[in-house]
């Protein structure tokens, strides 16, 4: 069993920066999600076991980085937040690795507890 703690998050103004960690017990293919209040949770990027490969959503693209440590910390760092960027982080770990429903919630076995970010003015 994965077990995995997200930290980093808070409250910024828009235009500010966070970078979110997700600390694992082990290493594995590893996806950040966001979910609002009383939305759908949401894919927002995702990294391959060796790091050699990255998948971020259209909304975060250009804003946002995966990447990931030689241990087992994987790290989303958000520039230029908005507000809509606001609400629960979570990553979360697949044991079967890279496939094409990397995006999709139930590609993921476990997840951590989530962080909470907020952007607002």
């Amino acid at each position: 069993q994965v077990q995995l703690q997200e930290s980093g998050g808070g409250w910024v103004q828009p235009g500010d920066s966070l970078r979110l960690s997700c600390a694992a017990s082990e290493r594995s293919f590893v996806g950040w999600f966001r979910q609002a209040p009383g939305k759908e949770r949401e894919f927002v990027a995702a990294i391959t076991f060796k790091g050699a490969n990255k998948y971020h959503a259209s909304s975060v693209r250009g804003r946002f980085t995966i990447s990931r440590d030689t241990g087992n910390t994987v790290y989303l760092r958000m520039n230029n937040l908005k507000p809509e960027d606001t609400g629960v982080y979570y990553c979360a770990a697949s044991t079967i690795g890279y496939a094409v429903t990397y995006s999709s919630p139930t590609h993921y076995d476990y997840w951590g507890q989530g962080t909470q970010v907020t952007v607002s003015s």
